[in-house]
């Protein structure tokens, strides 16, 4: 299969011209098929209706005959090709048919020439008196079968159990057949009516109407409906092409942004937005704001190594020189200021290493820890701080998370409280609604209202000087904003009732829920 052949197979437009062309395919045939068998059944109905008719009238004929006629012959039968008619008795024996009927076929009785015409109520007796006068007569000579009685008259008709004379049943049966008239082959649809004559002996009329009519309708129809269907398919076809073509015109408008946009690397381009509001629309616009987050994330991750780089060349830079200096004049080795550089070097490597991981999306652990034990814990261990913490903990508040990210989040708010504190520093923990709450407060000249989220950037300090012997690297608050967001959790930043800066992690409760027993996550 060729290239073109392929693009086409897989376009959405092609499959779904061709699913709408065969949906109509389908419904069109369905719709043709009960078109033409109710335009048949309809037709046939009417050919029933009508032979129906003309062997009644028939029938009212032989009703009508008196005893006295010497034969069939005097019955008025339809003479046109529409009507053909054949009168038997009930053995089967052909009493009449219409003239010129050549041959005939579905009426049970292929004869169509009678081999004698016999007298109405002689058919069972061939050698009777066909002369007879009146009823009273033919009681007298006592051969006739139909039995008058001594009254005479012509509705006597016979005793109790005979049939009733001139009756014409109200049971029309009908077949489906053929016959030739006057050398015209055609299909016909019969009629059967038995009627009894006058003489009390049944017979059965069999009168046939054209199906010629029927079947032309059904051809042409038929004809009309194959000639006419694959240039309805057609036009369904391209009109559904053209449609969806218009509809996907944006669509392909998208694509083609969307593929310049990969060339270029120029994630400050927007797809097209259409004015509507449809589904097209709504795609545009969320692969806009797709894109707005994906400029955003690698603008930052663009920062992030800059600030990254920015800030390990000095503490590389400074204990390069030192290690120099001090391999050339070794009494000039500072090795307090290169121990110093080497431990700014391993923290600045362990914070980027724990943001890595997080923006990776690695979840941390789910061990259930109380969090007022974490704190005195972790204050306890911080020995060398210039102000002393002050706890107020609330005991029994427990957590679901990791000991080690909080105990990171903890020691990264206390350095943050001890470096700008004047003299007090505070860590309380306590419940507030479904929530338990680990705030750090100090005393100093706290944060301005304008640059509260800022704070949480990577790489942002507030020092004037932004002194790295006095100031981190800016990574401490965004590593415990983060790791808070980790533990469905939120961390921010007001004004303490002694002046300074405000810290609040407030996380949800542990108690119910499902937790391991132990921590998963410690390494962090």
């Amino acid at each position: 299969m060729s290239a073109g052949r392929r693009r086409f197979a897989s376009s959405v437009r092609a499959r779904a011209s061709l699913g709408a062309t065969a949906v109509v395919a389908v419904a069109l045939v369905a719709a043709g098929i009960a078109v033409v068998l109710s335009l048949r059944a309809n037709l046939t109905g009417q050919a029933d209706r009508s032979a129906d008719a003309a062997a009644r009238e028939v029938a009212l004929n032989i009703a009508s005959l008196v005893p006295d006629q010497t034969s069939y012959g005097g019955l008025d039968l339809p003479d046109d090709m529409e009507h053909p008619v054949q009168v038997t008795d009930e053995g089967g024996r052909l009493l009449m048919a219409s003239e010129d009927l050549q041959r005939i076929s579905g009426t049970g009785v292929p004869a169509v020439t009678p081999a004698k015409s016999p007298a109405p109520g002689a058919t069972a007796a061939p050698g009777d008196d066909d002369s007879a006068d009146d009823d009273s007569g033919a009681d007298d000579k006592g051969g006739d079968d139909h039995g008058g009685d001594d009254k005479g008259g012509d509705d006597s008709g016979g005793g109790d159990d005979d049939p009733a004379v001139g009756e014409i049943s109200d049971r029309t049966s009908y077949t489906t057949g053929g016959a030739t008239v006057d050398g015209k082959a055609g299909d016909y649809r019969f009629a059967a009516v038995e009627v009894t004559d006058r003489a009390g002996e049944t017979v059965v009329v069999h009168a046939g109407a054209s199906l010629a009519d029927r079947q032309t309708a059904v051809n042409t129809t038929t004809v009309s409906m194959l000639l006419g269907l694959p240039v309805l398919l057609l036009v369904v076809g391209g009109v559904t092409w053209l449609v969806t073509r218009r509809a996907f015109r944006p669509v392909e408008g998208i694509r083609r942004e969307m593929a310049a946009i990969t060339a270029s690397t120029d994630l400050s381009r927007r797809v097209p937005e259409p004015a509507s509001d449809d589904e097209v629309a709504r795609l545009a616009r969320t692969t806009n704001e797709t894109l707005t987050a994906l400029e955003a994330a690698v603008e930052r991750q663009r920062r992030f190594v800059a600030d990254a780089s920015h800030e390990l060349r000095s503490p590389i830079a400074s204990l390069r020189t030192q290690l120099e200096v001090g391999d050339a004049h070794p009494e000039l080795l500072d090795v307090p200021g290169a121990v110093a550089d080497t431990v700014r070097l391993q923290q600045l490597a362990a914070d980027l290493l724990l943001l890595a991981r997080l923006d990776a999306g690695e979840r941390p652990g789910r061990a259930r820890l109380e969090l007022g034990a974490l704190v005195r814990e972790e204050v306890s261990q911080r020995t060398s701080d210039r102000i002393p913490v002050t706890l107020d903990v609330r005991p029994g508040l427990e957590v679901a998370g990791s000991r080690g990210q909080l105990a990171r989040v903890l020691g990264n708010l206390l350095d943050n409280a001890q470096r700008h504190a004047h003299a007090s520093v505070t860590a309380s923990v306590y419940r507030s609604g479904g929530q338990v709450v680990l705030a750090v407060a100090d005393d100093g000249s706290g944060v301005p209202e304008a640059e509260r989220e800022r704070i949480f950037e990577r790489f942002v300090r507030l020092d004037d000087a932004r002194s790295r012997d006095d100031g981190g690297a800016g990574l401490g608050l965004a590593i415990a904003r983060d790791v808070a967001a980790r533990h469905d959790g939120t961390l921010t930043v007001g004004r303490a009732p002694e002046g300074g800066a405000l810290f609040e992690l407030r996380l949800p409760r542990a108690d119910g829920a499902n937790t391991d027993s132990a921590d998963a996550d410690a390494r962090a």
